[in-house]
């Protein structure tokens, strides 16, 4: 294959997780059985260092519509409410009109938090029924695929480009960034929130791999992809959402951009650790093997002595570790969730039935914690069931939860 970011055709394959399904499309009763499985494996480039995998499921299958929304989780909001108030009092100071862009703003969580502080909000959403969500919200949405045609479409220029979660998913990863860069004013600032690689390997968090995630950067990385279209990062640091996030700032390259001292360590700290090589990701491959073998001893005894053991969370990412694992319904019963939008769905794959949190009459011994980015959180929100005896287990122990 072409590498993503450099179309070095020098790659090795790192981590295979065997065919998978596509793991947002939960699935309907009558749509059981009839999901397409895909190969989904990680591969290393030998020229930029890139992880990224080597099959893309188109992106109109993938975000054409889907059932993800970023303001479920209170957690995610008050990250994103954290990073519009740290943009608004860091950038840009004294000017009375500020304009932010999200690209792939979902149901609008992030931008509502500009809006609240006074900011023109544009929205790019590639999901239907989140970009009706948003727009009913009050928070302008274009329902399209952001790339360079879109971003000439809107004829405006930004203060602040947003990307949270979603530079990692780009099928048209060079028009997409060549679309920022003409998007972006000559003293704006693009910010970049996105799944750090070198803590996936360190928490073992290896659920994070799926179809939607094509790229797995590090900062190496990402700089090597935006060099090639006039941006550089200038500071760096990582938030502990999502088990380890981080967040880049980034701006014109002809700017004269000085790294900050923060970003700098962290650069060191990939180098030194070798992050950026073949070998951490085969360990890592090797790492995931075994890890496979814990957890299912760990359900096959629950099941053994008779404790009943059901998900909690319904997260995308959940279905890479069910899957991989080949768990079914005969050891975790159902998914519990909060977002109605997967009301009555089944998960692709394993075909284990969500349920909806708040419609329950009774109670599992085992909570198997899938959303374990929200550990934090979901331990506060659940004292009184823990303490009536309710175990809850993290497959995934981040150090940042």
């Amino acid at each position: 294959m072409i590498c993503r970011v450099c179309d070095s055709t020098r790659q090795d394959l790192a981590i295979d997780l065997g065919k998978q399904p596509w793991c947002n499309h939960f699935l309907k009763e009558e749509e059981l059985g009839t999901e397409p499985y895909y190969p989904l494996r990680v591969v290393y480039c030998h020229d930029c260092g890139a992880a990224q995998l080597d099959y893309t499921v188109k992106k109109e299958i993938m975000f054409g519509d889907h059932t993800y929304l970023s303001g479920v989780t209170k957690s995610l909001s008050d990250h994103f409410s954290n990073i519009a108030m740290e943009l608004d009092k860091r950038f840009f100071i004294g000017e009375k009109s500020k304009s932010v862009l999200d690209i792939g703003s979902n149901d609008g969580t992030q931008l509502n938090h500009f809006q609240g502080l006074g900011w023109t909000t544009q929205g790019v959403e590639s999901s239907k029924t989140t970009a009706r969500i948003a727009n009913e919200a009050g928070i302008p949405t274009l329902n399209a695929f952001f790339n360079r045609e879109t971003a000439a479409s809107l004829n405006q220029k930004f203060h602040v480009i947003n990307a949270a979660g979603v530079f990692f998913h780009l099928e048209e990863l060079h028009s997409v960034t060549a679309g920022i860069r003409e998007c972006l004013r000559k003293d704006g600032v693009f910010v970049v929130q996105f799944l750090y690689m070198k803590r996936i390997v360190e928490n073992m968090a290896f659920d994070q791999i799926y179809h939607e995630h094509l790229l797995y950067y590090n900062l190496r990385t990402l700089q090597q992809l935006l060099s090639r279209h006039g941006l550089a990062i200038f500071d760096a640091y990582l938030a502990p959402i999502h088990g380890g996030s981080m967040i880049a700032f980034v701006t014109h390259q002809d700017r004269g951009v000085v790294e900050s001292d923060r970003l700098q360590r962290l650069l060191s700290a990939e180098d030194k650790e070798g992050s950026n090589t073949l070998d951490t990701y085969l360990q890592f491959a090797d790492r995931i093997k075994q890890f496979k073998i814990q957890n299912l001893q760990y359900l096959n005894a629950a099941r053994q002595a008779g404790k009943r053991v059901w998900g909690f969370g319904a997260p995308v990412k959940g279905n890479t570790m069910l899957n991989f694992f080949g768990i079914s319904r005969t050891l975790i019963e159902c998914l519990v969730e909060r977002n109605e939008l997967r009301r009555g769905l089944y998960a692709p794959g394993s075909h284990i039935p969500v349920v909806i949190e708040r419609e329950l009459t009774t109670l599992p011994d085992i909570y198997y914690v899938l959303a374990w980015n929200f550990k934090s959180e979901i331990l506060e929100r659940n004292k009184s069931l823990i303490g009536q005896g309710v175990d809850f287990f993290f497959p995934v122990n981040p150090r940042d939860a």
